[in-house]
Formats: structure tokens, sequence, C-alpha cells
């Protein structure tokens, strides 16, 4: 069915368990694009027919989301998220990668590019965030699922109640969304899928404040970074937002900045065309 629609399924080893991956063969330095939360690889269904073709291109579900494995009492967090792309990057064989990074992946690929710099053509932020920075702000939902003691009482709510679970999911995630088409037909999809995902949501929820502060030690090495960065926001995006686009463009120095107007957090889903132009467009370091 994959080959039929363009693209290899993989199974890669992490450790007893499998990540899921789907390779589009193409030309070029592979562009490897990553999801965040609560979201899967379905986030790019409209951004990959505008990569490929020429290029080749790697989409993957982080253990614990979308058809990867879901171990249960795994410890989901953003270093070992870090750890599934890089035995990805091994398994496929992927050398001086454009790496994309949107939402919550912004901190496993920010750190594996900083840490293997000769293995990045280019990187690619969209919508994403690693550390705290003044004008960032959590969706009310991330808000609820994220603070201590709040967090608890929030869980068991939704727990206890799927309608409430649904609604809020599909009113939060729909406000990423600015194409109403797009939104009426990618939000209860994502949803059907995030249900068995909801171990890792905790758990990444859980290690988001602390990955953020942590971060922050990171400054030097991403003003170090020379290789060459894009960062391409959706403008009407409140959370991660202008200026949170506009600090990523101070902290790299051999940074590019987009700002979309009319696309909100799912940039890629709002405006694919314009995304995939400026994917293709970077420059090679």
């Amino acid at each position: 069915m994959g080959e039929a629609m363009g693209y290899r399924e993989a199974w890669v080893p992490r450790g007893q368990h499998r990540i899921y991956a789907r390779e589009y063969p193409g030309e070029g330095p592979p562009v490897v694009l990553l999801h965040g939360f609560p979201d899967n690889l379905r986030l790019y269904d409209r951004l990959v027919p505008h990569l490929h073709p020429p290029r080749r291109v790697v989409t993957f579900d982080f253990l614990g989301w979308g058809a990867s494995d879901k171990p249960a009492r795994y410890p989901y967090t953003a270093s070992n998220q870090t750890g599934d792309l890089d035995v990805v990057v091994d398994q496929l064989a992927l050398e001086r990668m454009v790496l994309v990074a949107h939402d919550a992946s912004g901190p496993p690929a920010i750190d594996w590019a900083l840490s293997h710099p000769e293995r990045i053509a280019a990187l690619v932020l969209l919508n994403t965030y690693y550390g705290w920075m003044k004008a960032l702000r959590r969706p009310q939902a991330i808000f609820l699922y994220s603070t201590p003691i709040l967090r608890n009482l929030a869980r068991l709510a939704v727990s206890r109640f799927e309608a409430l679970d649904q609604a809020l999911y599909r009113w939060q995630v729909g406000r990423f969304i600015n194409d109403s088409a797009a939104r009426d037909e990618l939000v209860p999809l994502l949803y059907s899928q995030f249900r068995p995902a909801r171990p890792a949501f905790w758990s990444l929820n859980n290690d988001l404040l602390g990955t953020v502060i942590s971060r922050r030690r990171m400054i030097p090495a991403m003003r170090g970074f020379s290789r060459p960065v894009r960062i391409i926001f959706g403008a009407a995006d409140p959370y991660l937002n202008i200026g949170v686009a506009k600090r990523f463009h101070q902290l790299f120095p051999n940074s590019e900045l987009f700002l979309l107007p009319d696309a909100r957090h799912y940039v890629q889903v709002d405006q694919p065309e314009k995304v995939a132009s400026l994917v293709l467009s970077t420059p090679a370091g």
C-alpha cells in the first residue's frame, strides 16, 4: 500500500521496540520531517506532495505515537526522542539532511543538530520551541496538562469523560489550523490516533517545563551553530508566536526568518506549498 502511494515503510528498532517510518525516494539532501504533540507523521500529509518528487523525504512517528510501538511505563521525554531520531538517521543512512522540526520536536531536533552539525545540511524550524523564552505561550490544553497539581485534576476529568476529552482536543487542535477544510479533515483523524498515544502525551507534558528550562544552557552552542537555519512560522499562531520566531533568529547567527500571514500553529497544513518552497530553497551548508 505504501509503495503505491510513493513511499516505503520501515520499522526501525529502538531497543526492544519499533519506530514506524516512511521513506519517499528521491534526490538531494533528504528532508526529515519531525512531528510534535498531540499529533504524528500524518501532520505532513499536505506538505509531502510539494516536496516529493523530486526530493527524498523521511517521516516517522516518535515512539509512543502514530503507528510506532507504545510501550507501557516507558520514559517518554524530549531526550529519549533525540534517541529515536538518532536510530532513524542511522538505520536509513541519512547524511547531510535538512532536518525539519515542529512544535515539541524542537528540543530533540535542535539537540541532535547541535551534537551532529557535520550531518546537517540545514535546520528548519516550523512554529516550534526549545529553551524558555519570554514570548513563549503554552496552548490552553498544554497549560492544563503540564502544570503540576492542576494536571492531575485535568487528566482525571478527561480520562473519565470521553466526550470532554474529545471536545477539548477538537477545540484546541482546531485553533492550530486556519484552513477550515483542512481542519475538518485533519482534526478528527488526529484525535482517533491520539487516544492510544495518551501515555506518551502525559509523559512529555511532565517533561515539558524541565526541558525548556534546561535548554537555556545551550544558548552558547546555538550562537556557535554555523549551519544554515531557516525559521518558518505561521504569523497567526498565538502560542509559538512571532516573538518566539524572532528570538530564534537572534540566537542562530546563520538564520533566515519567514513569517507567513494567515497561517497558524500548523503552518505546514495552512500553507503547504509555501512552506515546501522555502524548505526546498534552503541553502545547504
